[in-house]
């Protein structure tokens, strides 16, 4: 069965990331992954699908931004599978020589959108952003969300960054920001096309935000495959017919060199 990440008591410290719980180690046969807060729905399906496959194999699924799971595999955190929304991130595990290069593998894309309520009224281009009635824009942080980082450079884009200043809600992920809106606590929200699709009854797309890098999704055994066989053999998984199939249930696309 699935199972809550549940870390050694050693690192407490690493609360302050907001992602761990002080209880008791993994078992041997755990295998734990860290994944971007934007594939939970998939991937809880794809680890259920996984364990079915490998009797006696328990996975561990540990969701949040990019940037903190990074954070926290580098002080130490135990995870044996990274997957991270962006390429940048999974770049900067690599030069600090955190996972497995050879293992790397893009599984999935997706795309930026700007979301608003349900029954809110739609912008019809990122500029209507500055009109009066979008009084609170939630976006993920763009120092530790992905996300953010790909709406950012869009509102840099448009010439919009420093104008909506005073309206960004900053939210510790896409999933953070994606609720904001749903509970109509912001008046629009940047989030990928996935996670609007997750709350289709609560908020509407209402542009499809074009972002300067394609969005893509790499994913990567920590450490080395040779000491972590069946961290390599479930980032192969995610691209296993059945795991593609998921992937697009939820609204990924397949990823395109």
């Amino acid at each position: 069965m699935i199972r809550p990440f549940r870390p050694h008591s050693r690192f407490a410290c690493l609360l302050a990331f907001g992602a761990f719980a002080c209880t008791t180690g993994a078992r041997a046969d755990d295998l734990t992954v860290s994944a971007a807060a934007s594939l939970t729905n998939a991937f809880t399906d794809i680890a259920k699908a996984y364990e079915a496959q490998h009797a006696g194999t328990h996975v561990n699924l540990n969701f949040a931004a990019s940037d903190v799971l990074l954070k926290q595999i580098e002080q130490g955190a135990p995870a044996d599978v990274f997957a991270s929304a962006d390429e940048a991130t999974m770049d900067r595990a690599a030069s600090a020589g955190r996972i497995d290069a050879a293992s790397r593998r893009d599984f999935a894309a997706n795309s930026l959108a700007l979301i608003v309520p349900a029954d809110g009224r739609s912008p019809a281009a990122l500029g209507d952003l500055a009109h009066d009635e979008y009084k609170r824009i939630a976006i993920g942080n763009p120092d530790s969300v992905p996300a953010g980082r790909y709406a950012k450079q869009a509102l840099v884009k448009a010439k919009l960054w420093d104008t909506l200043q005073p309206r960004l809600v900053q939210a510790q992920n896409v999933r953070q920001a994606l609720d904001y809106v749903a509970r109509g606590e912001a008046e629009a929200g940047f989030v990928y096309a996935t996670d609007a699709a997750s709350q289709a009854t609560k908020v509407k797309v209402a542009l499809s935000v074009p972002t300067a890098t394609p969005v893509r999704y790499p994913a990567a055994a920590v450490g080395s495959c040779k000491q972590k066989p069946a961290a390599c053999d479930f980032v192969r998984f995610l691209s296993d017919p059945q795991s593609r199939a998921t992937l697009a249930k939820y609204g990924f696309s397949a990823a395109t060199p």
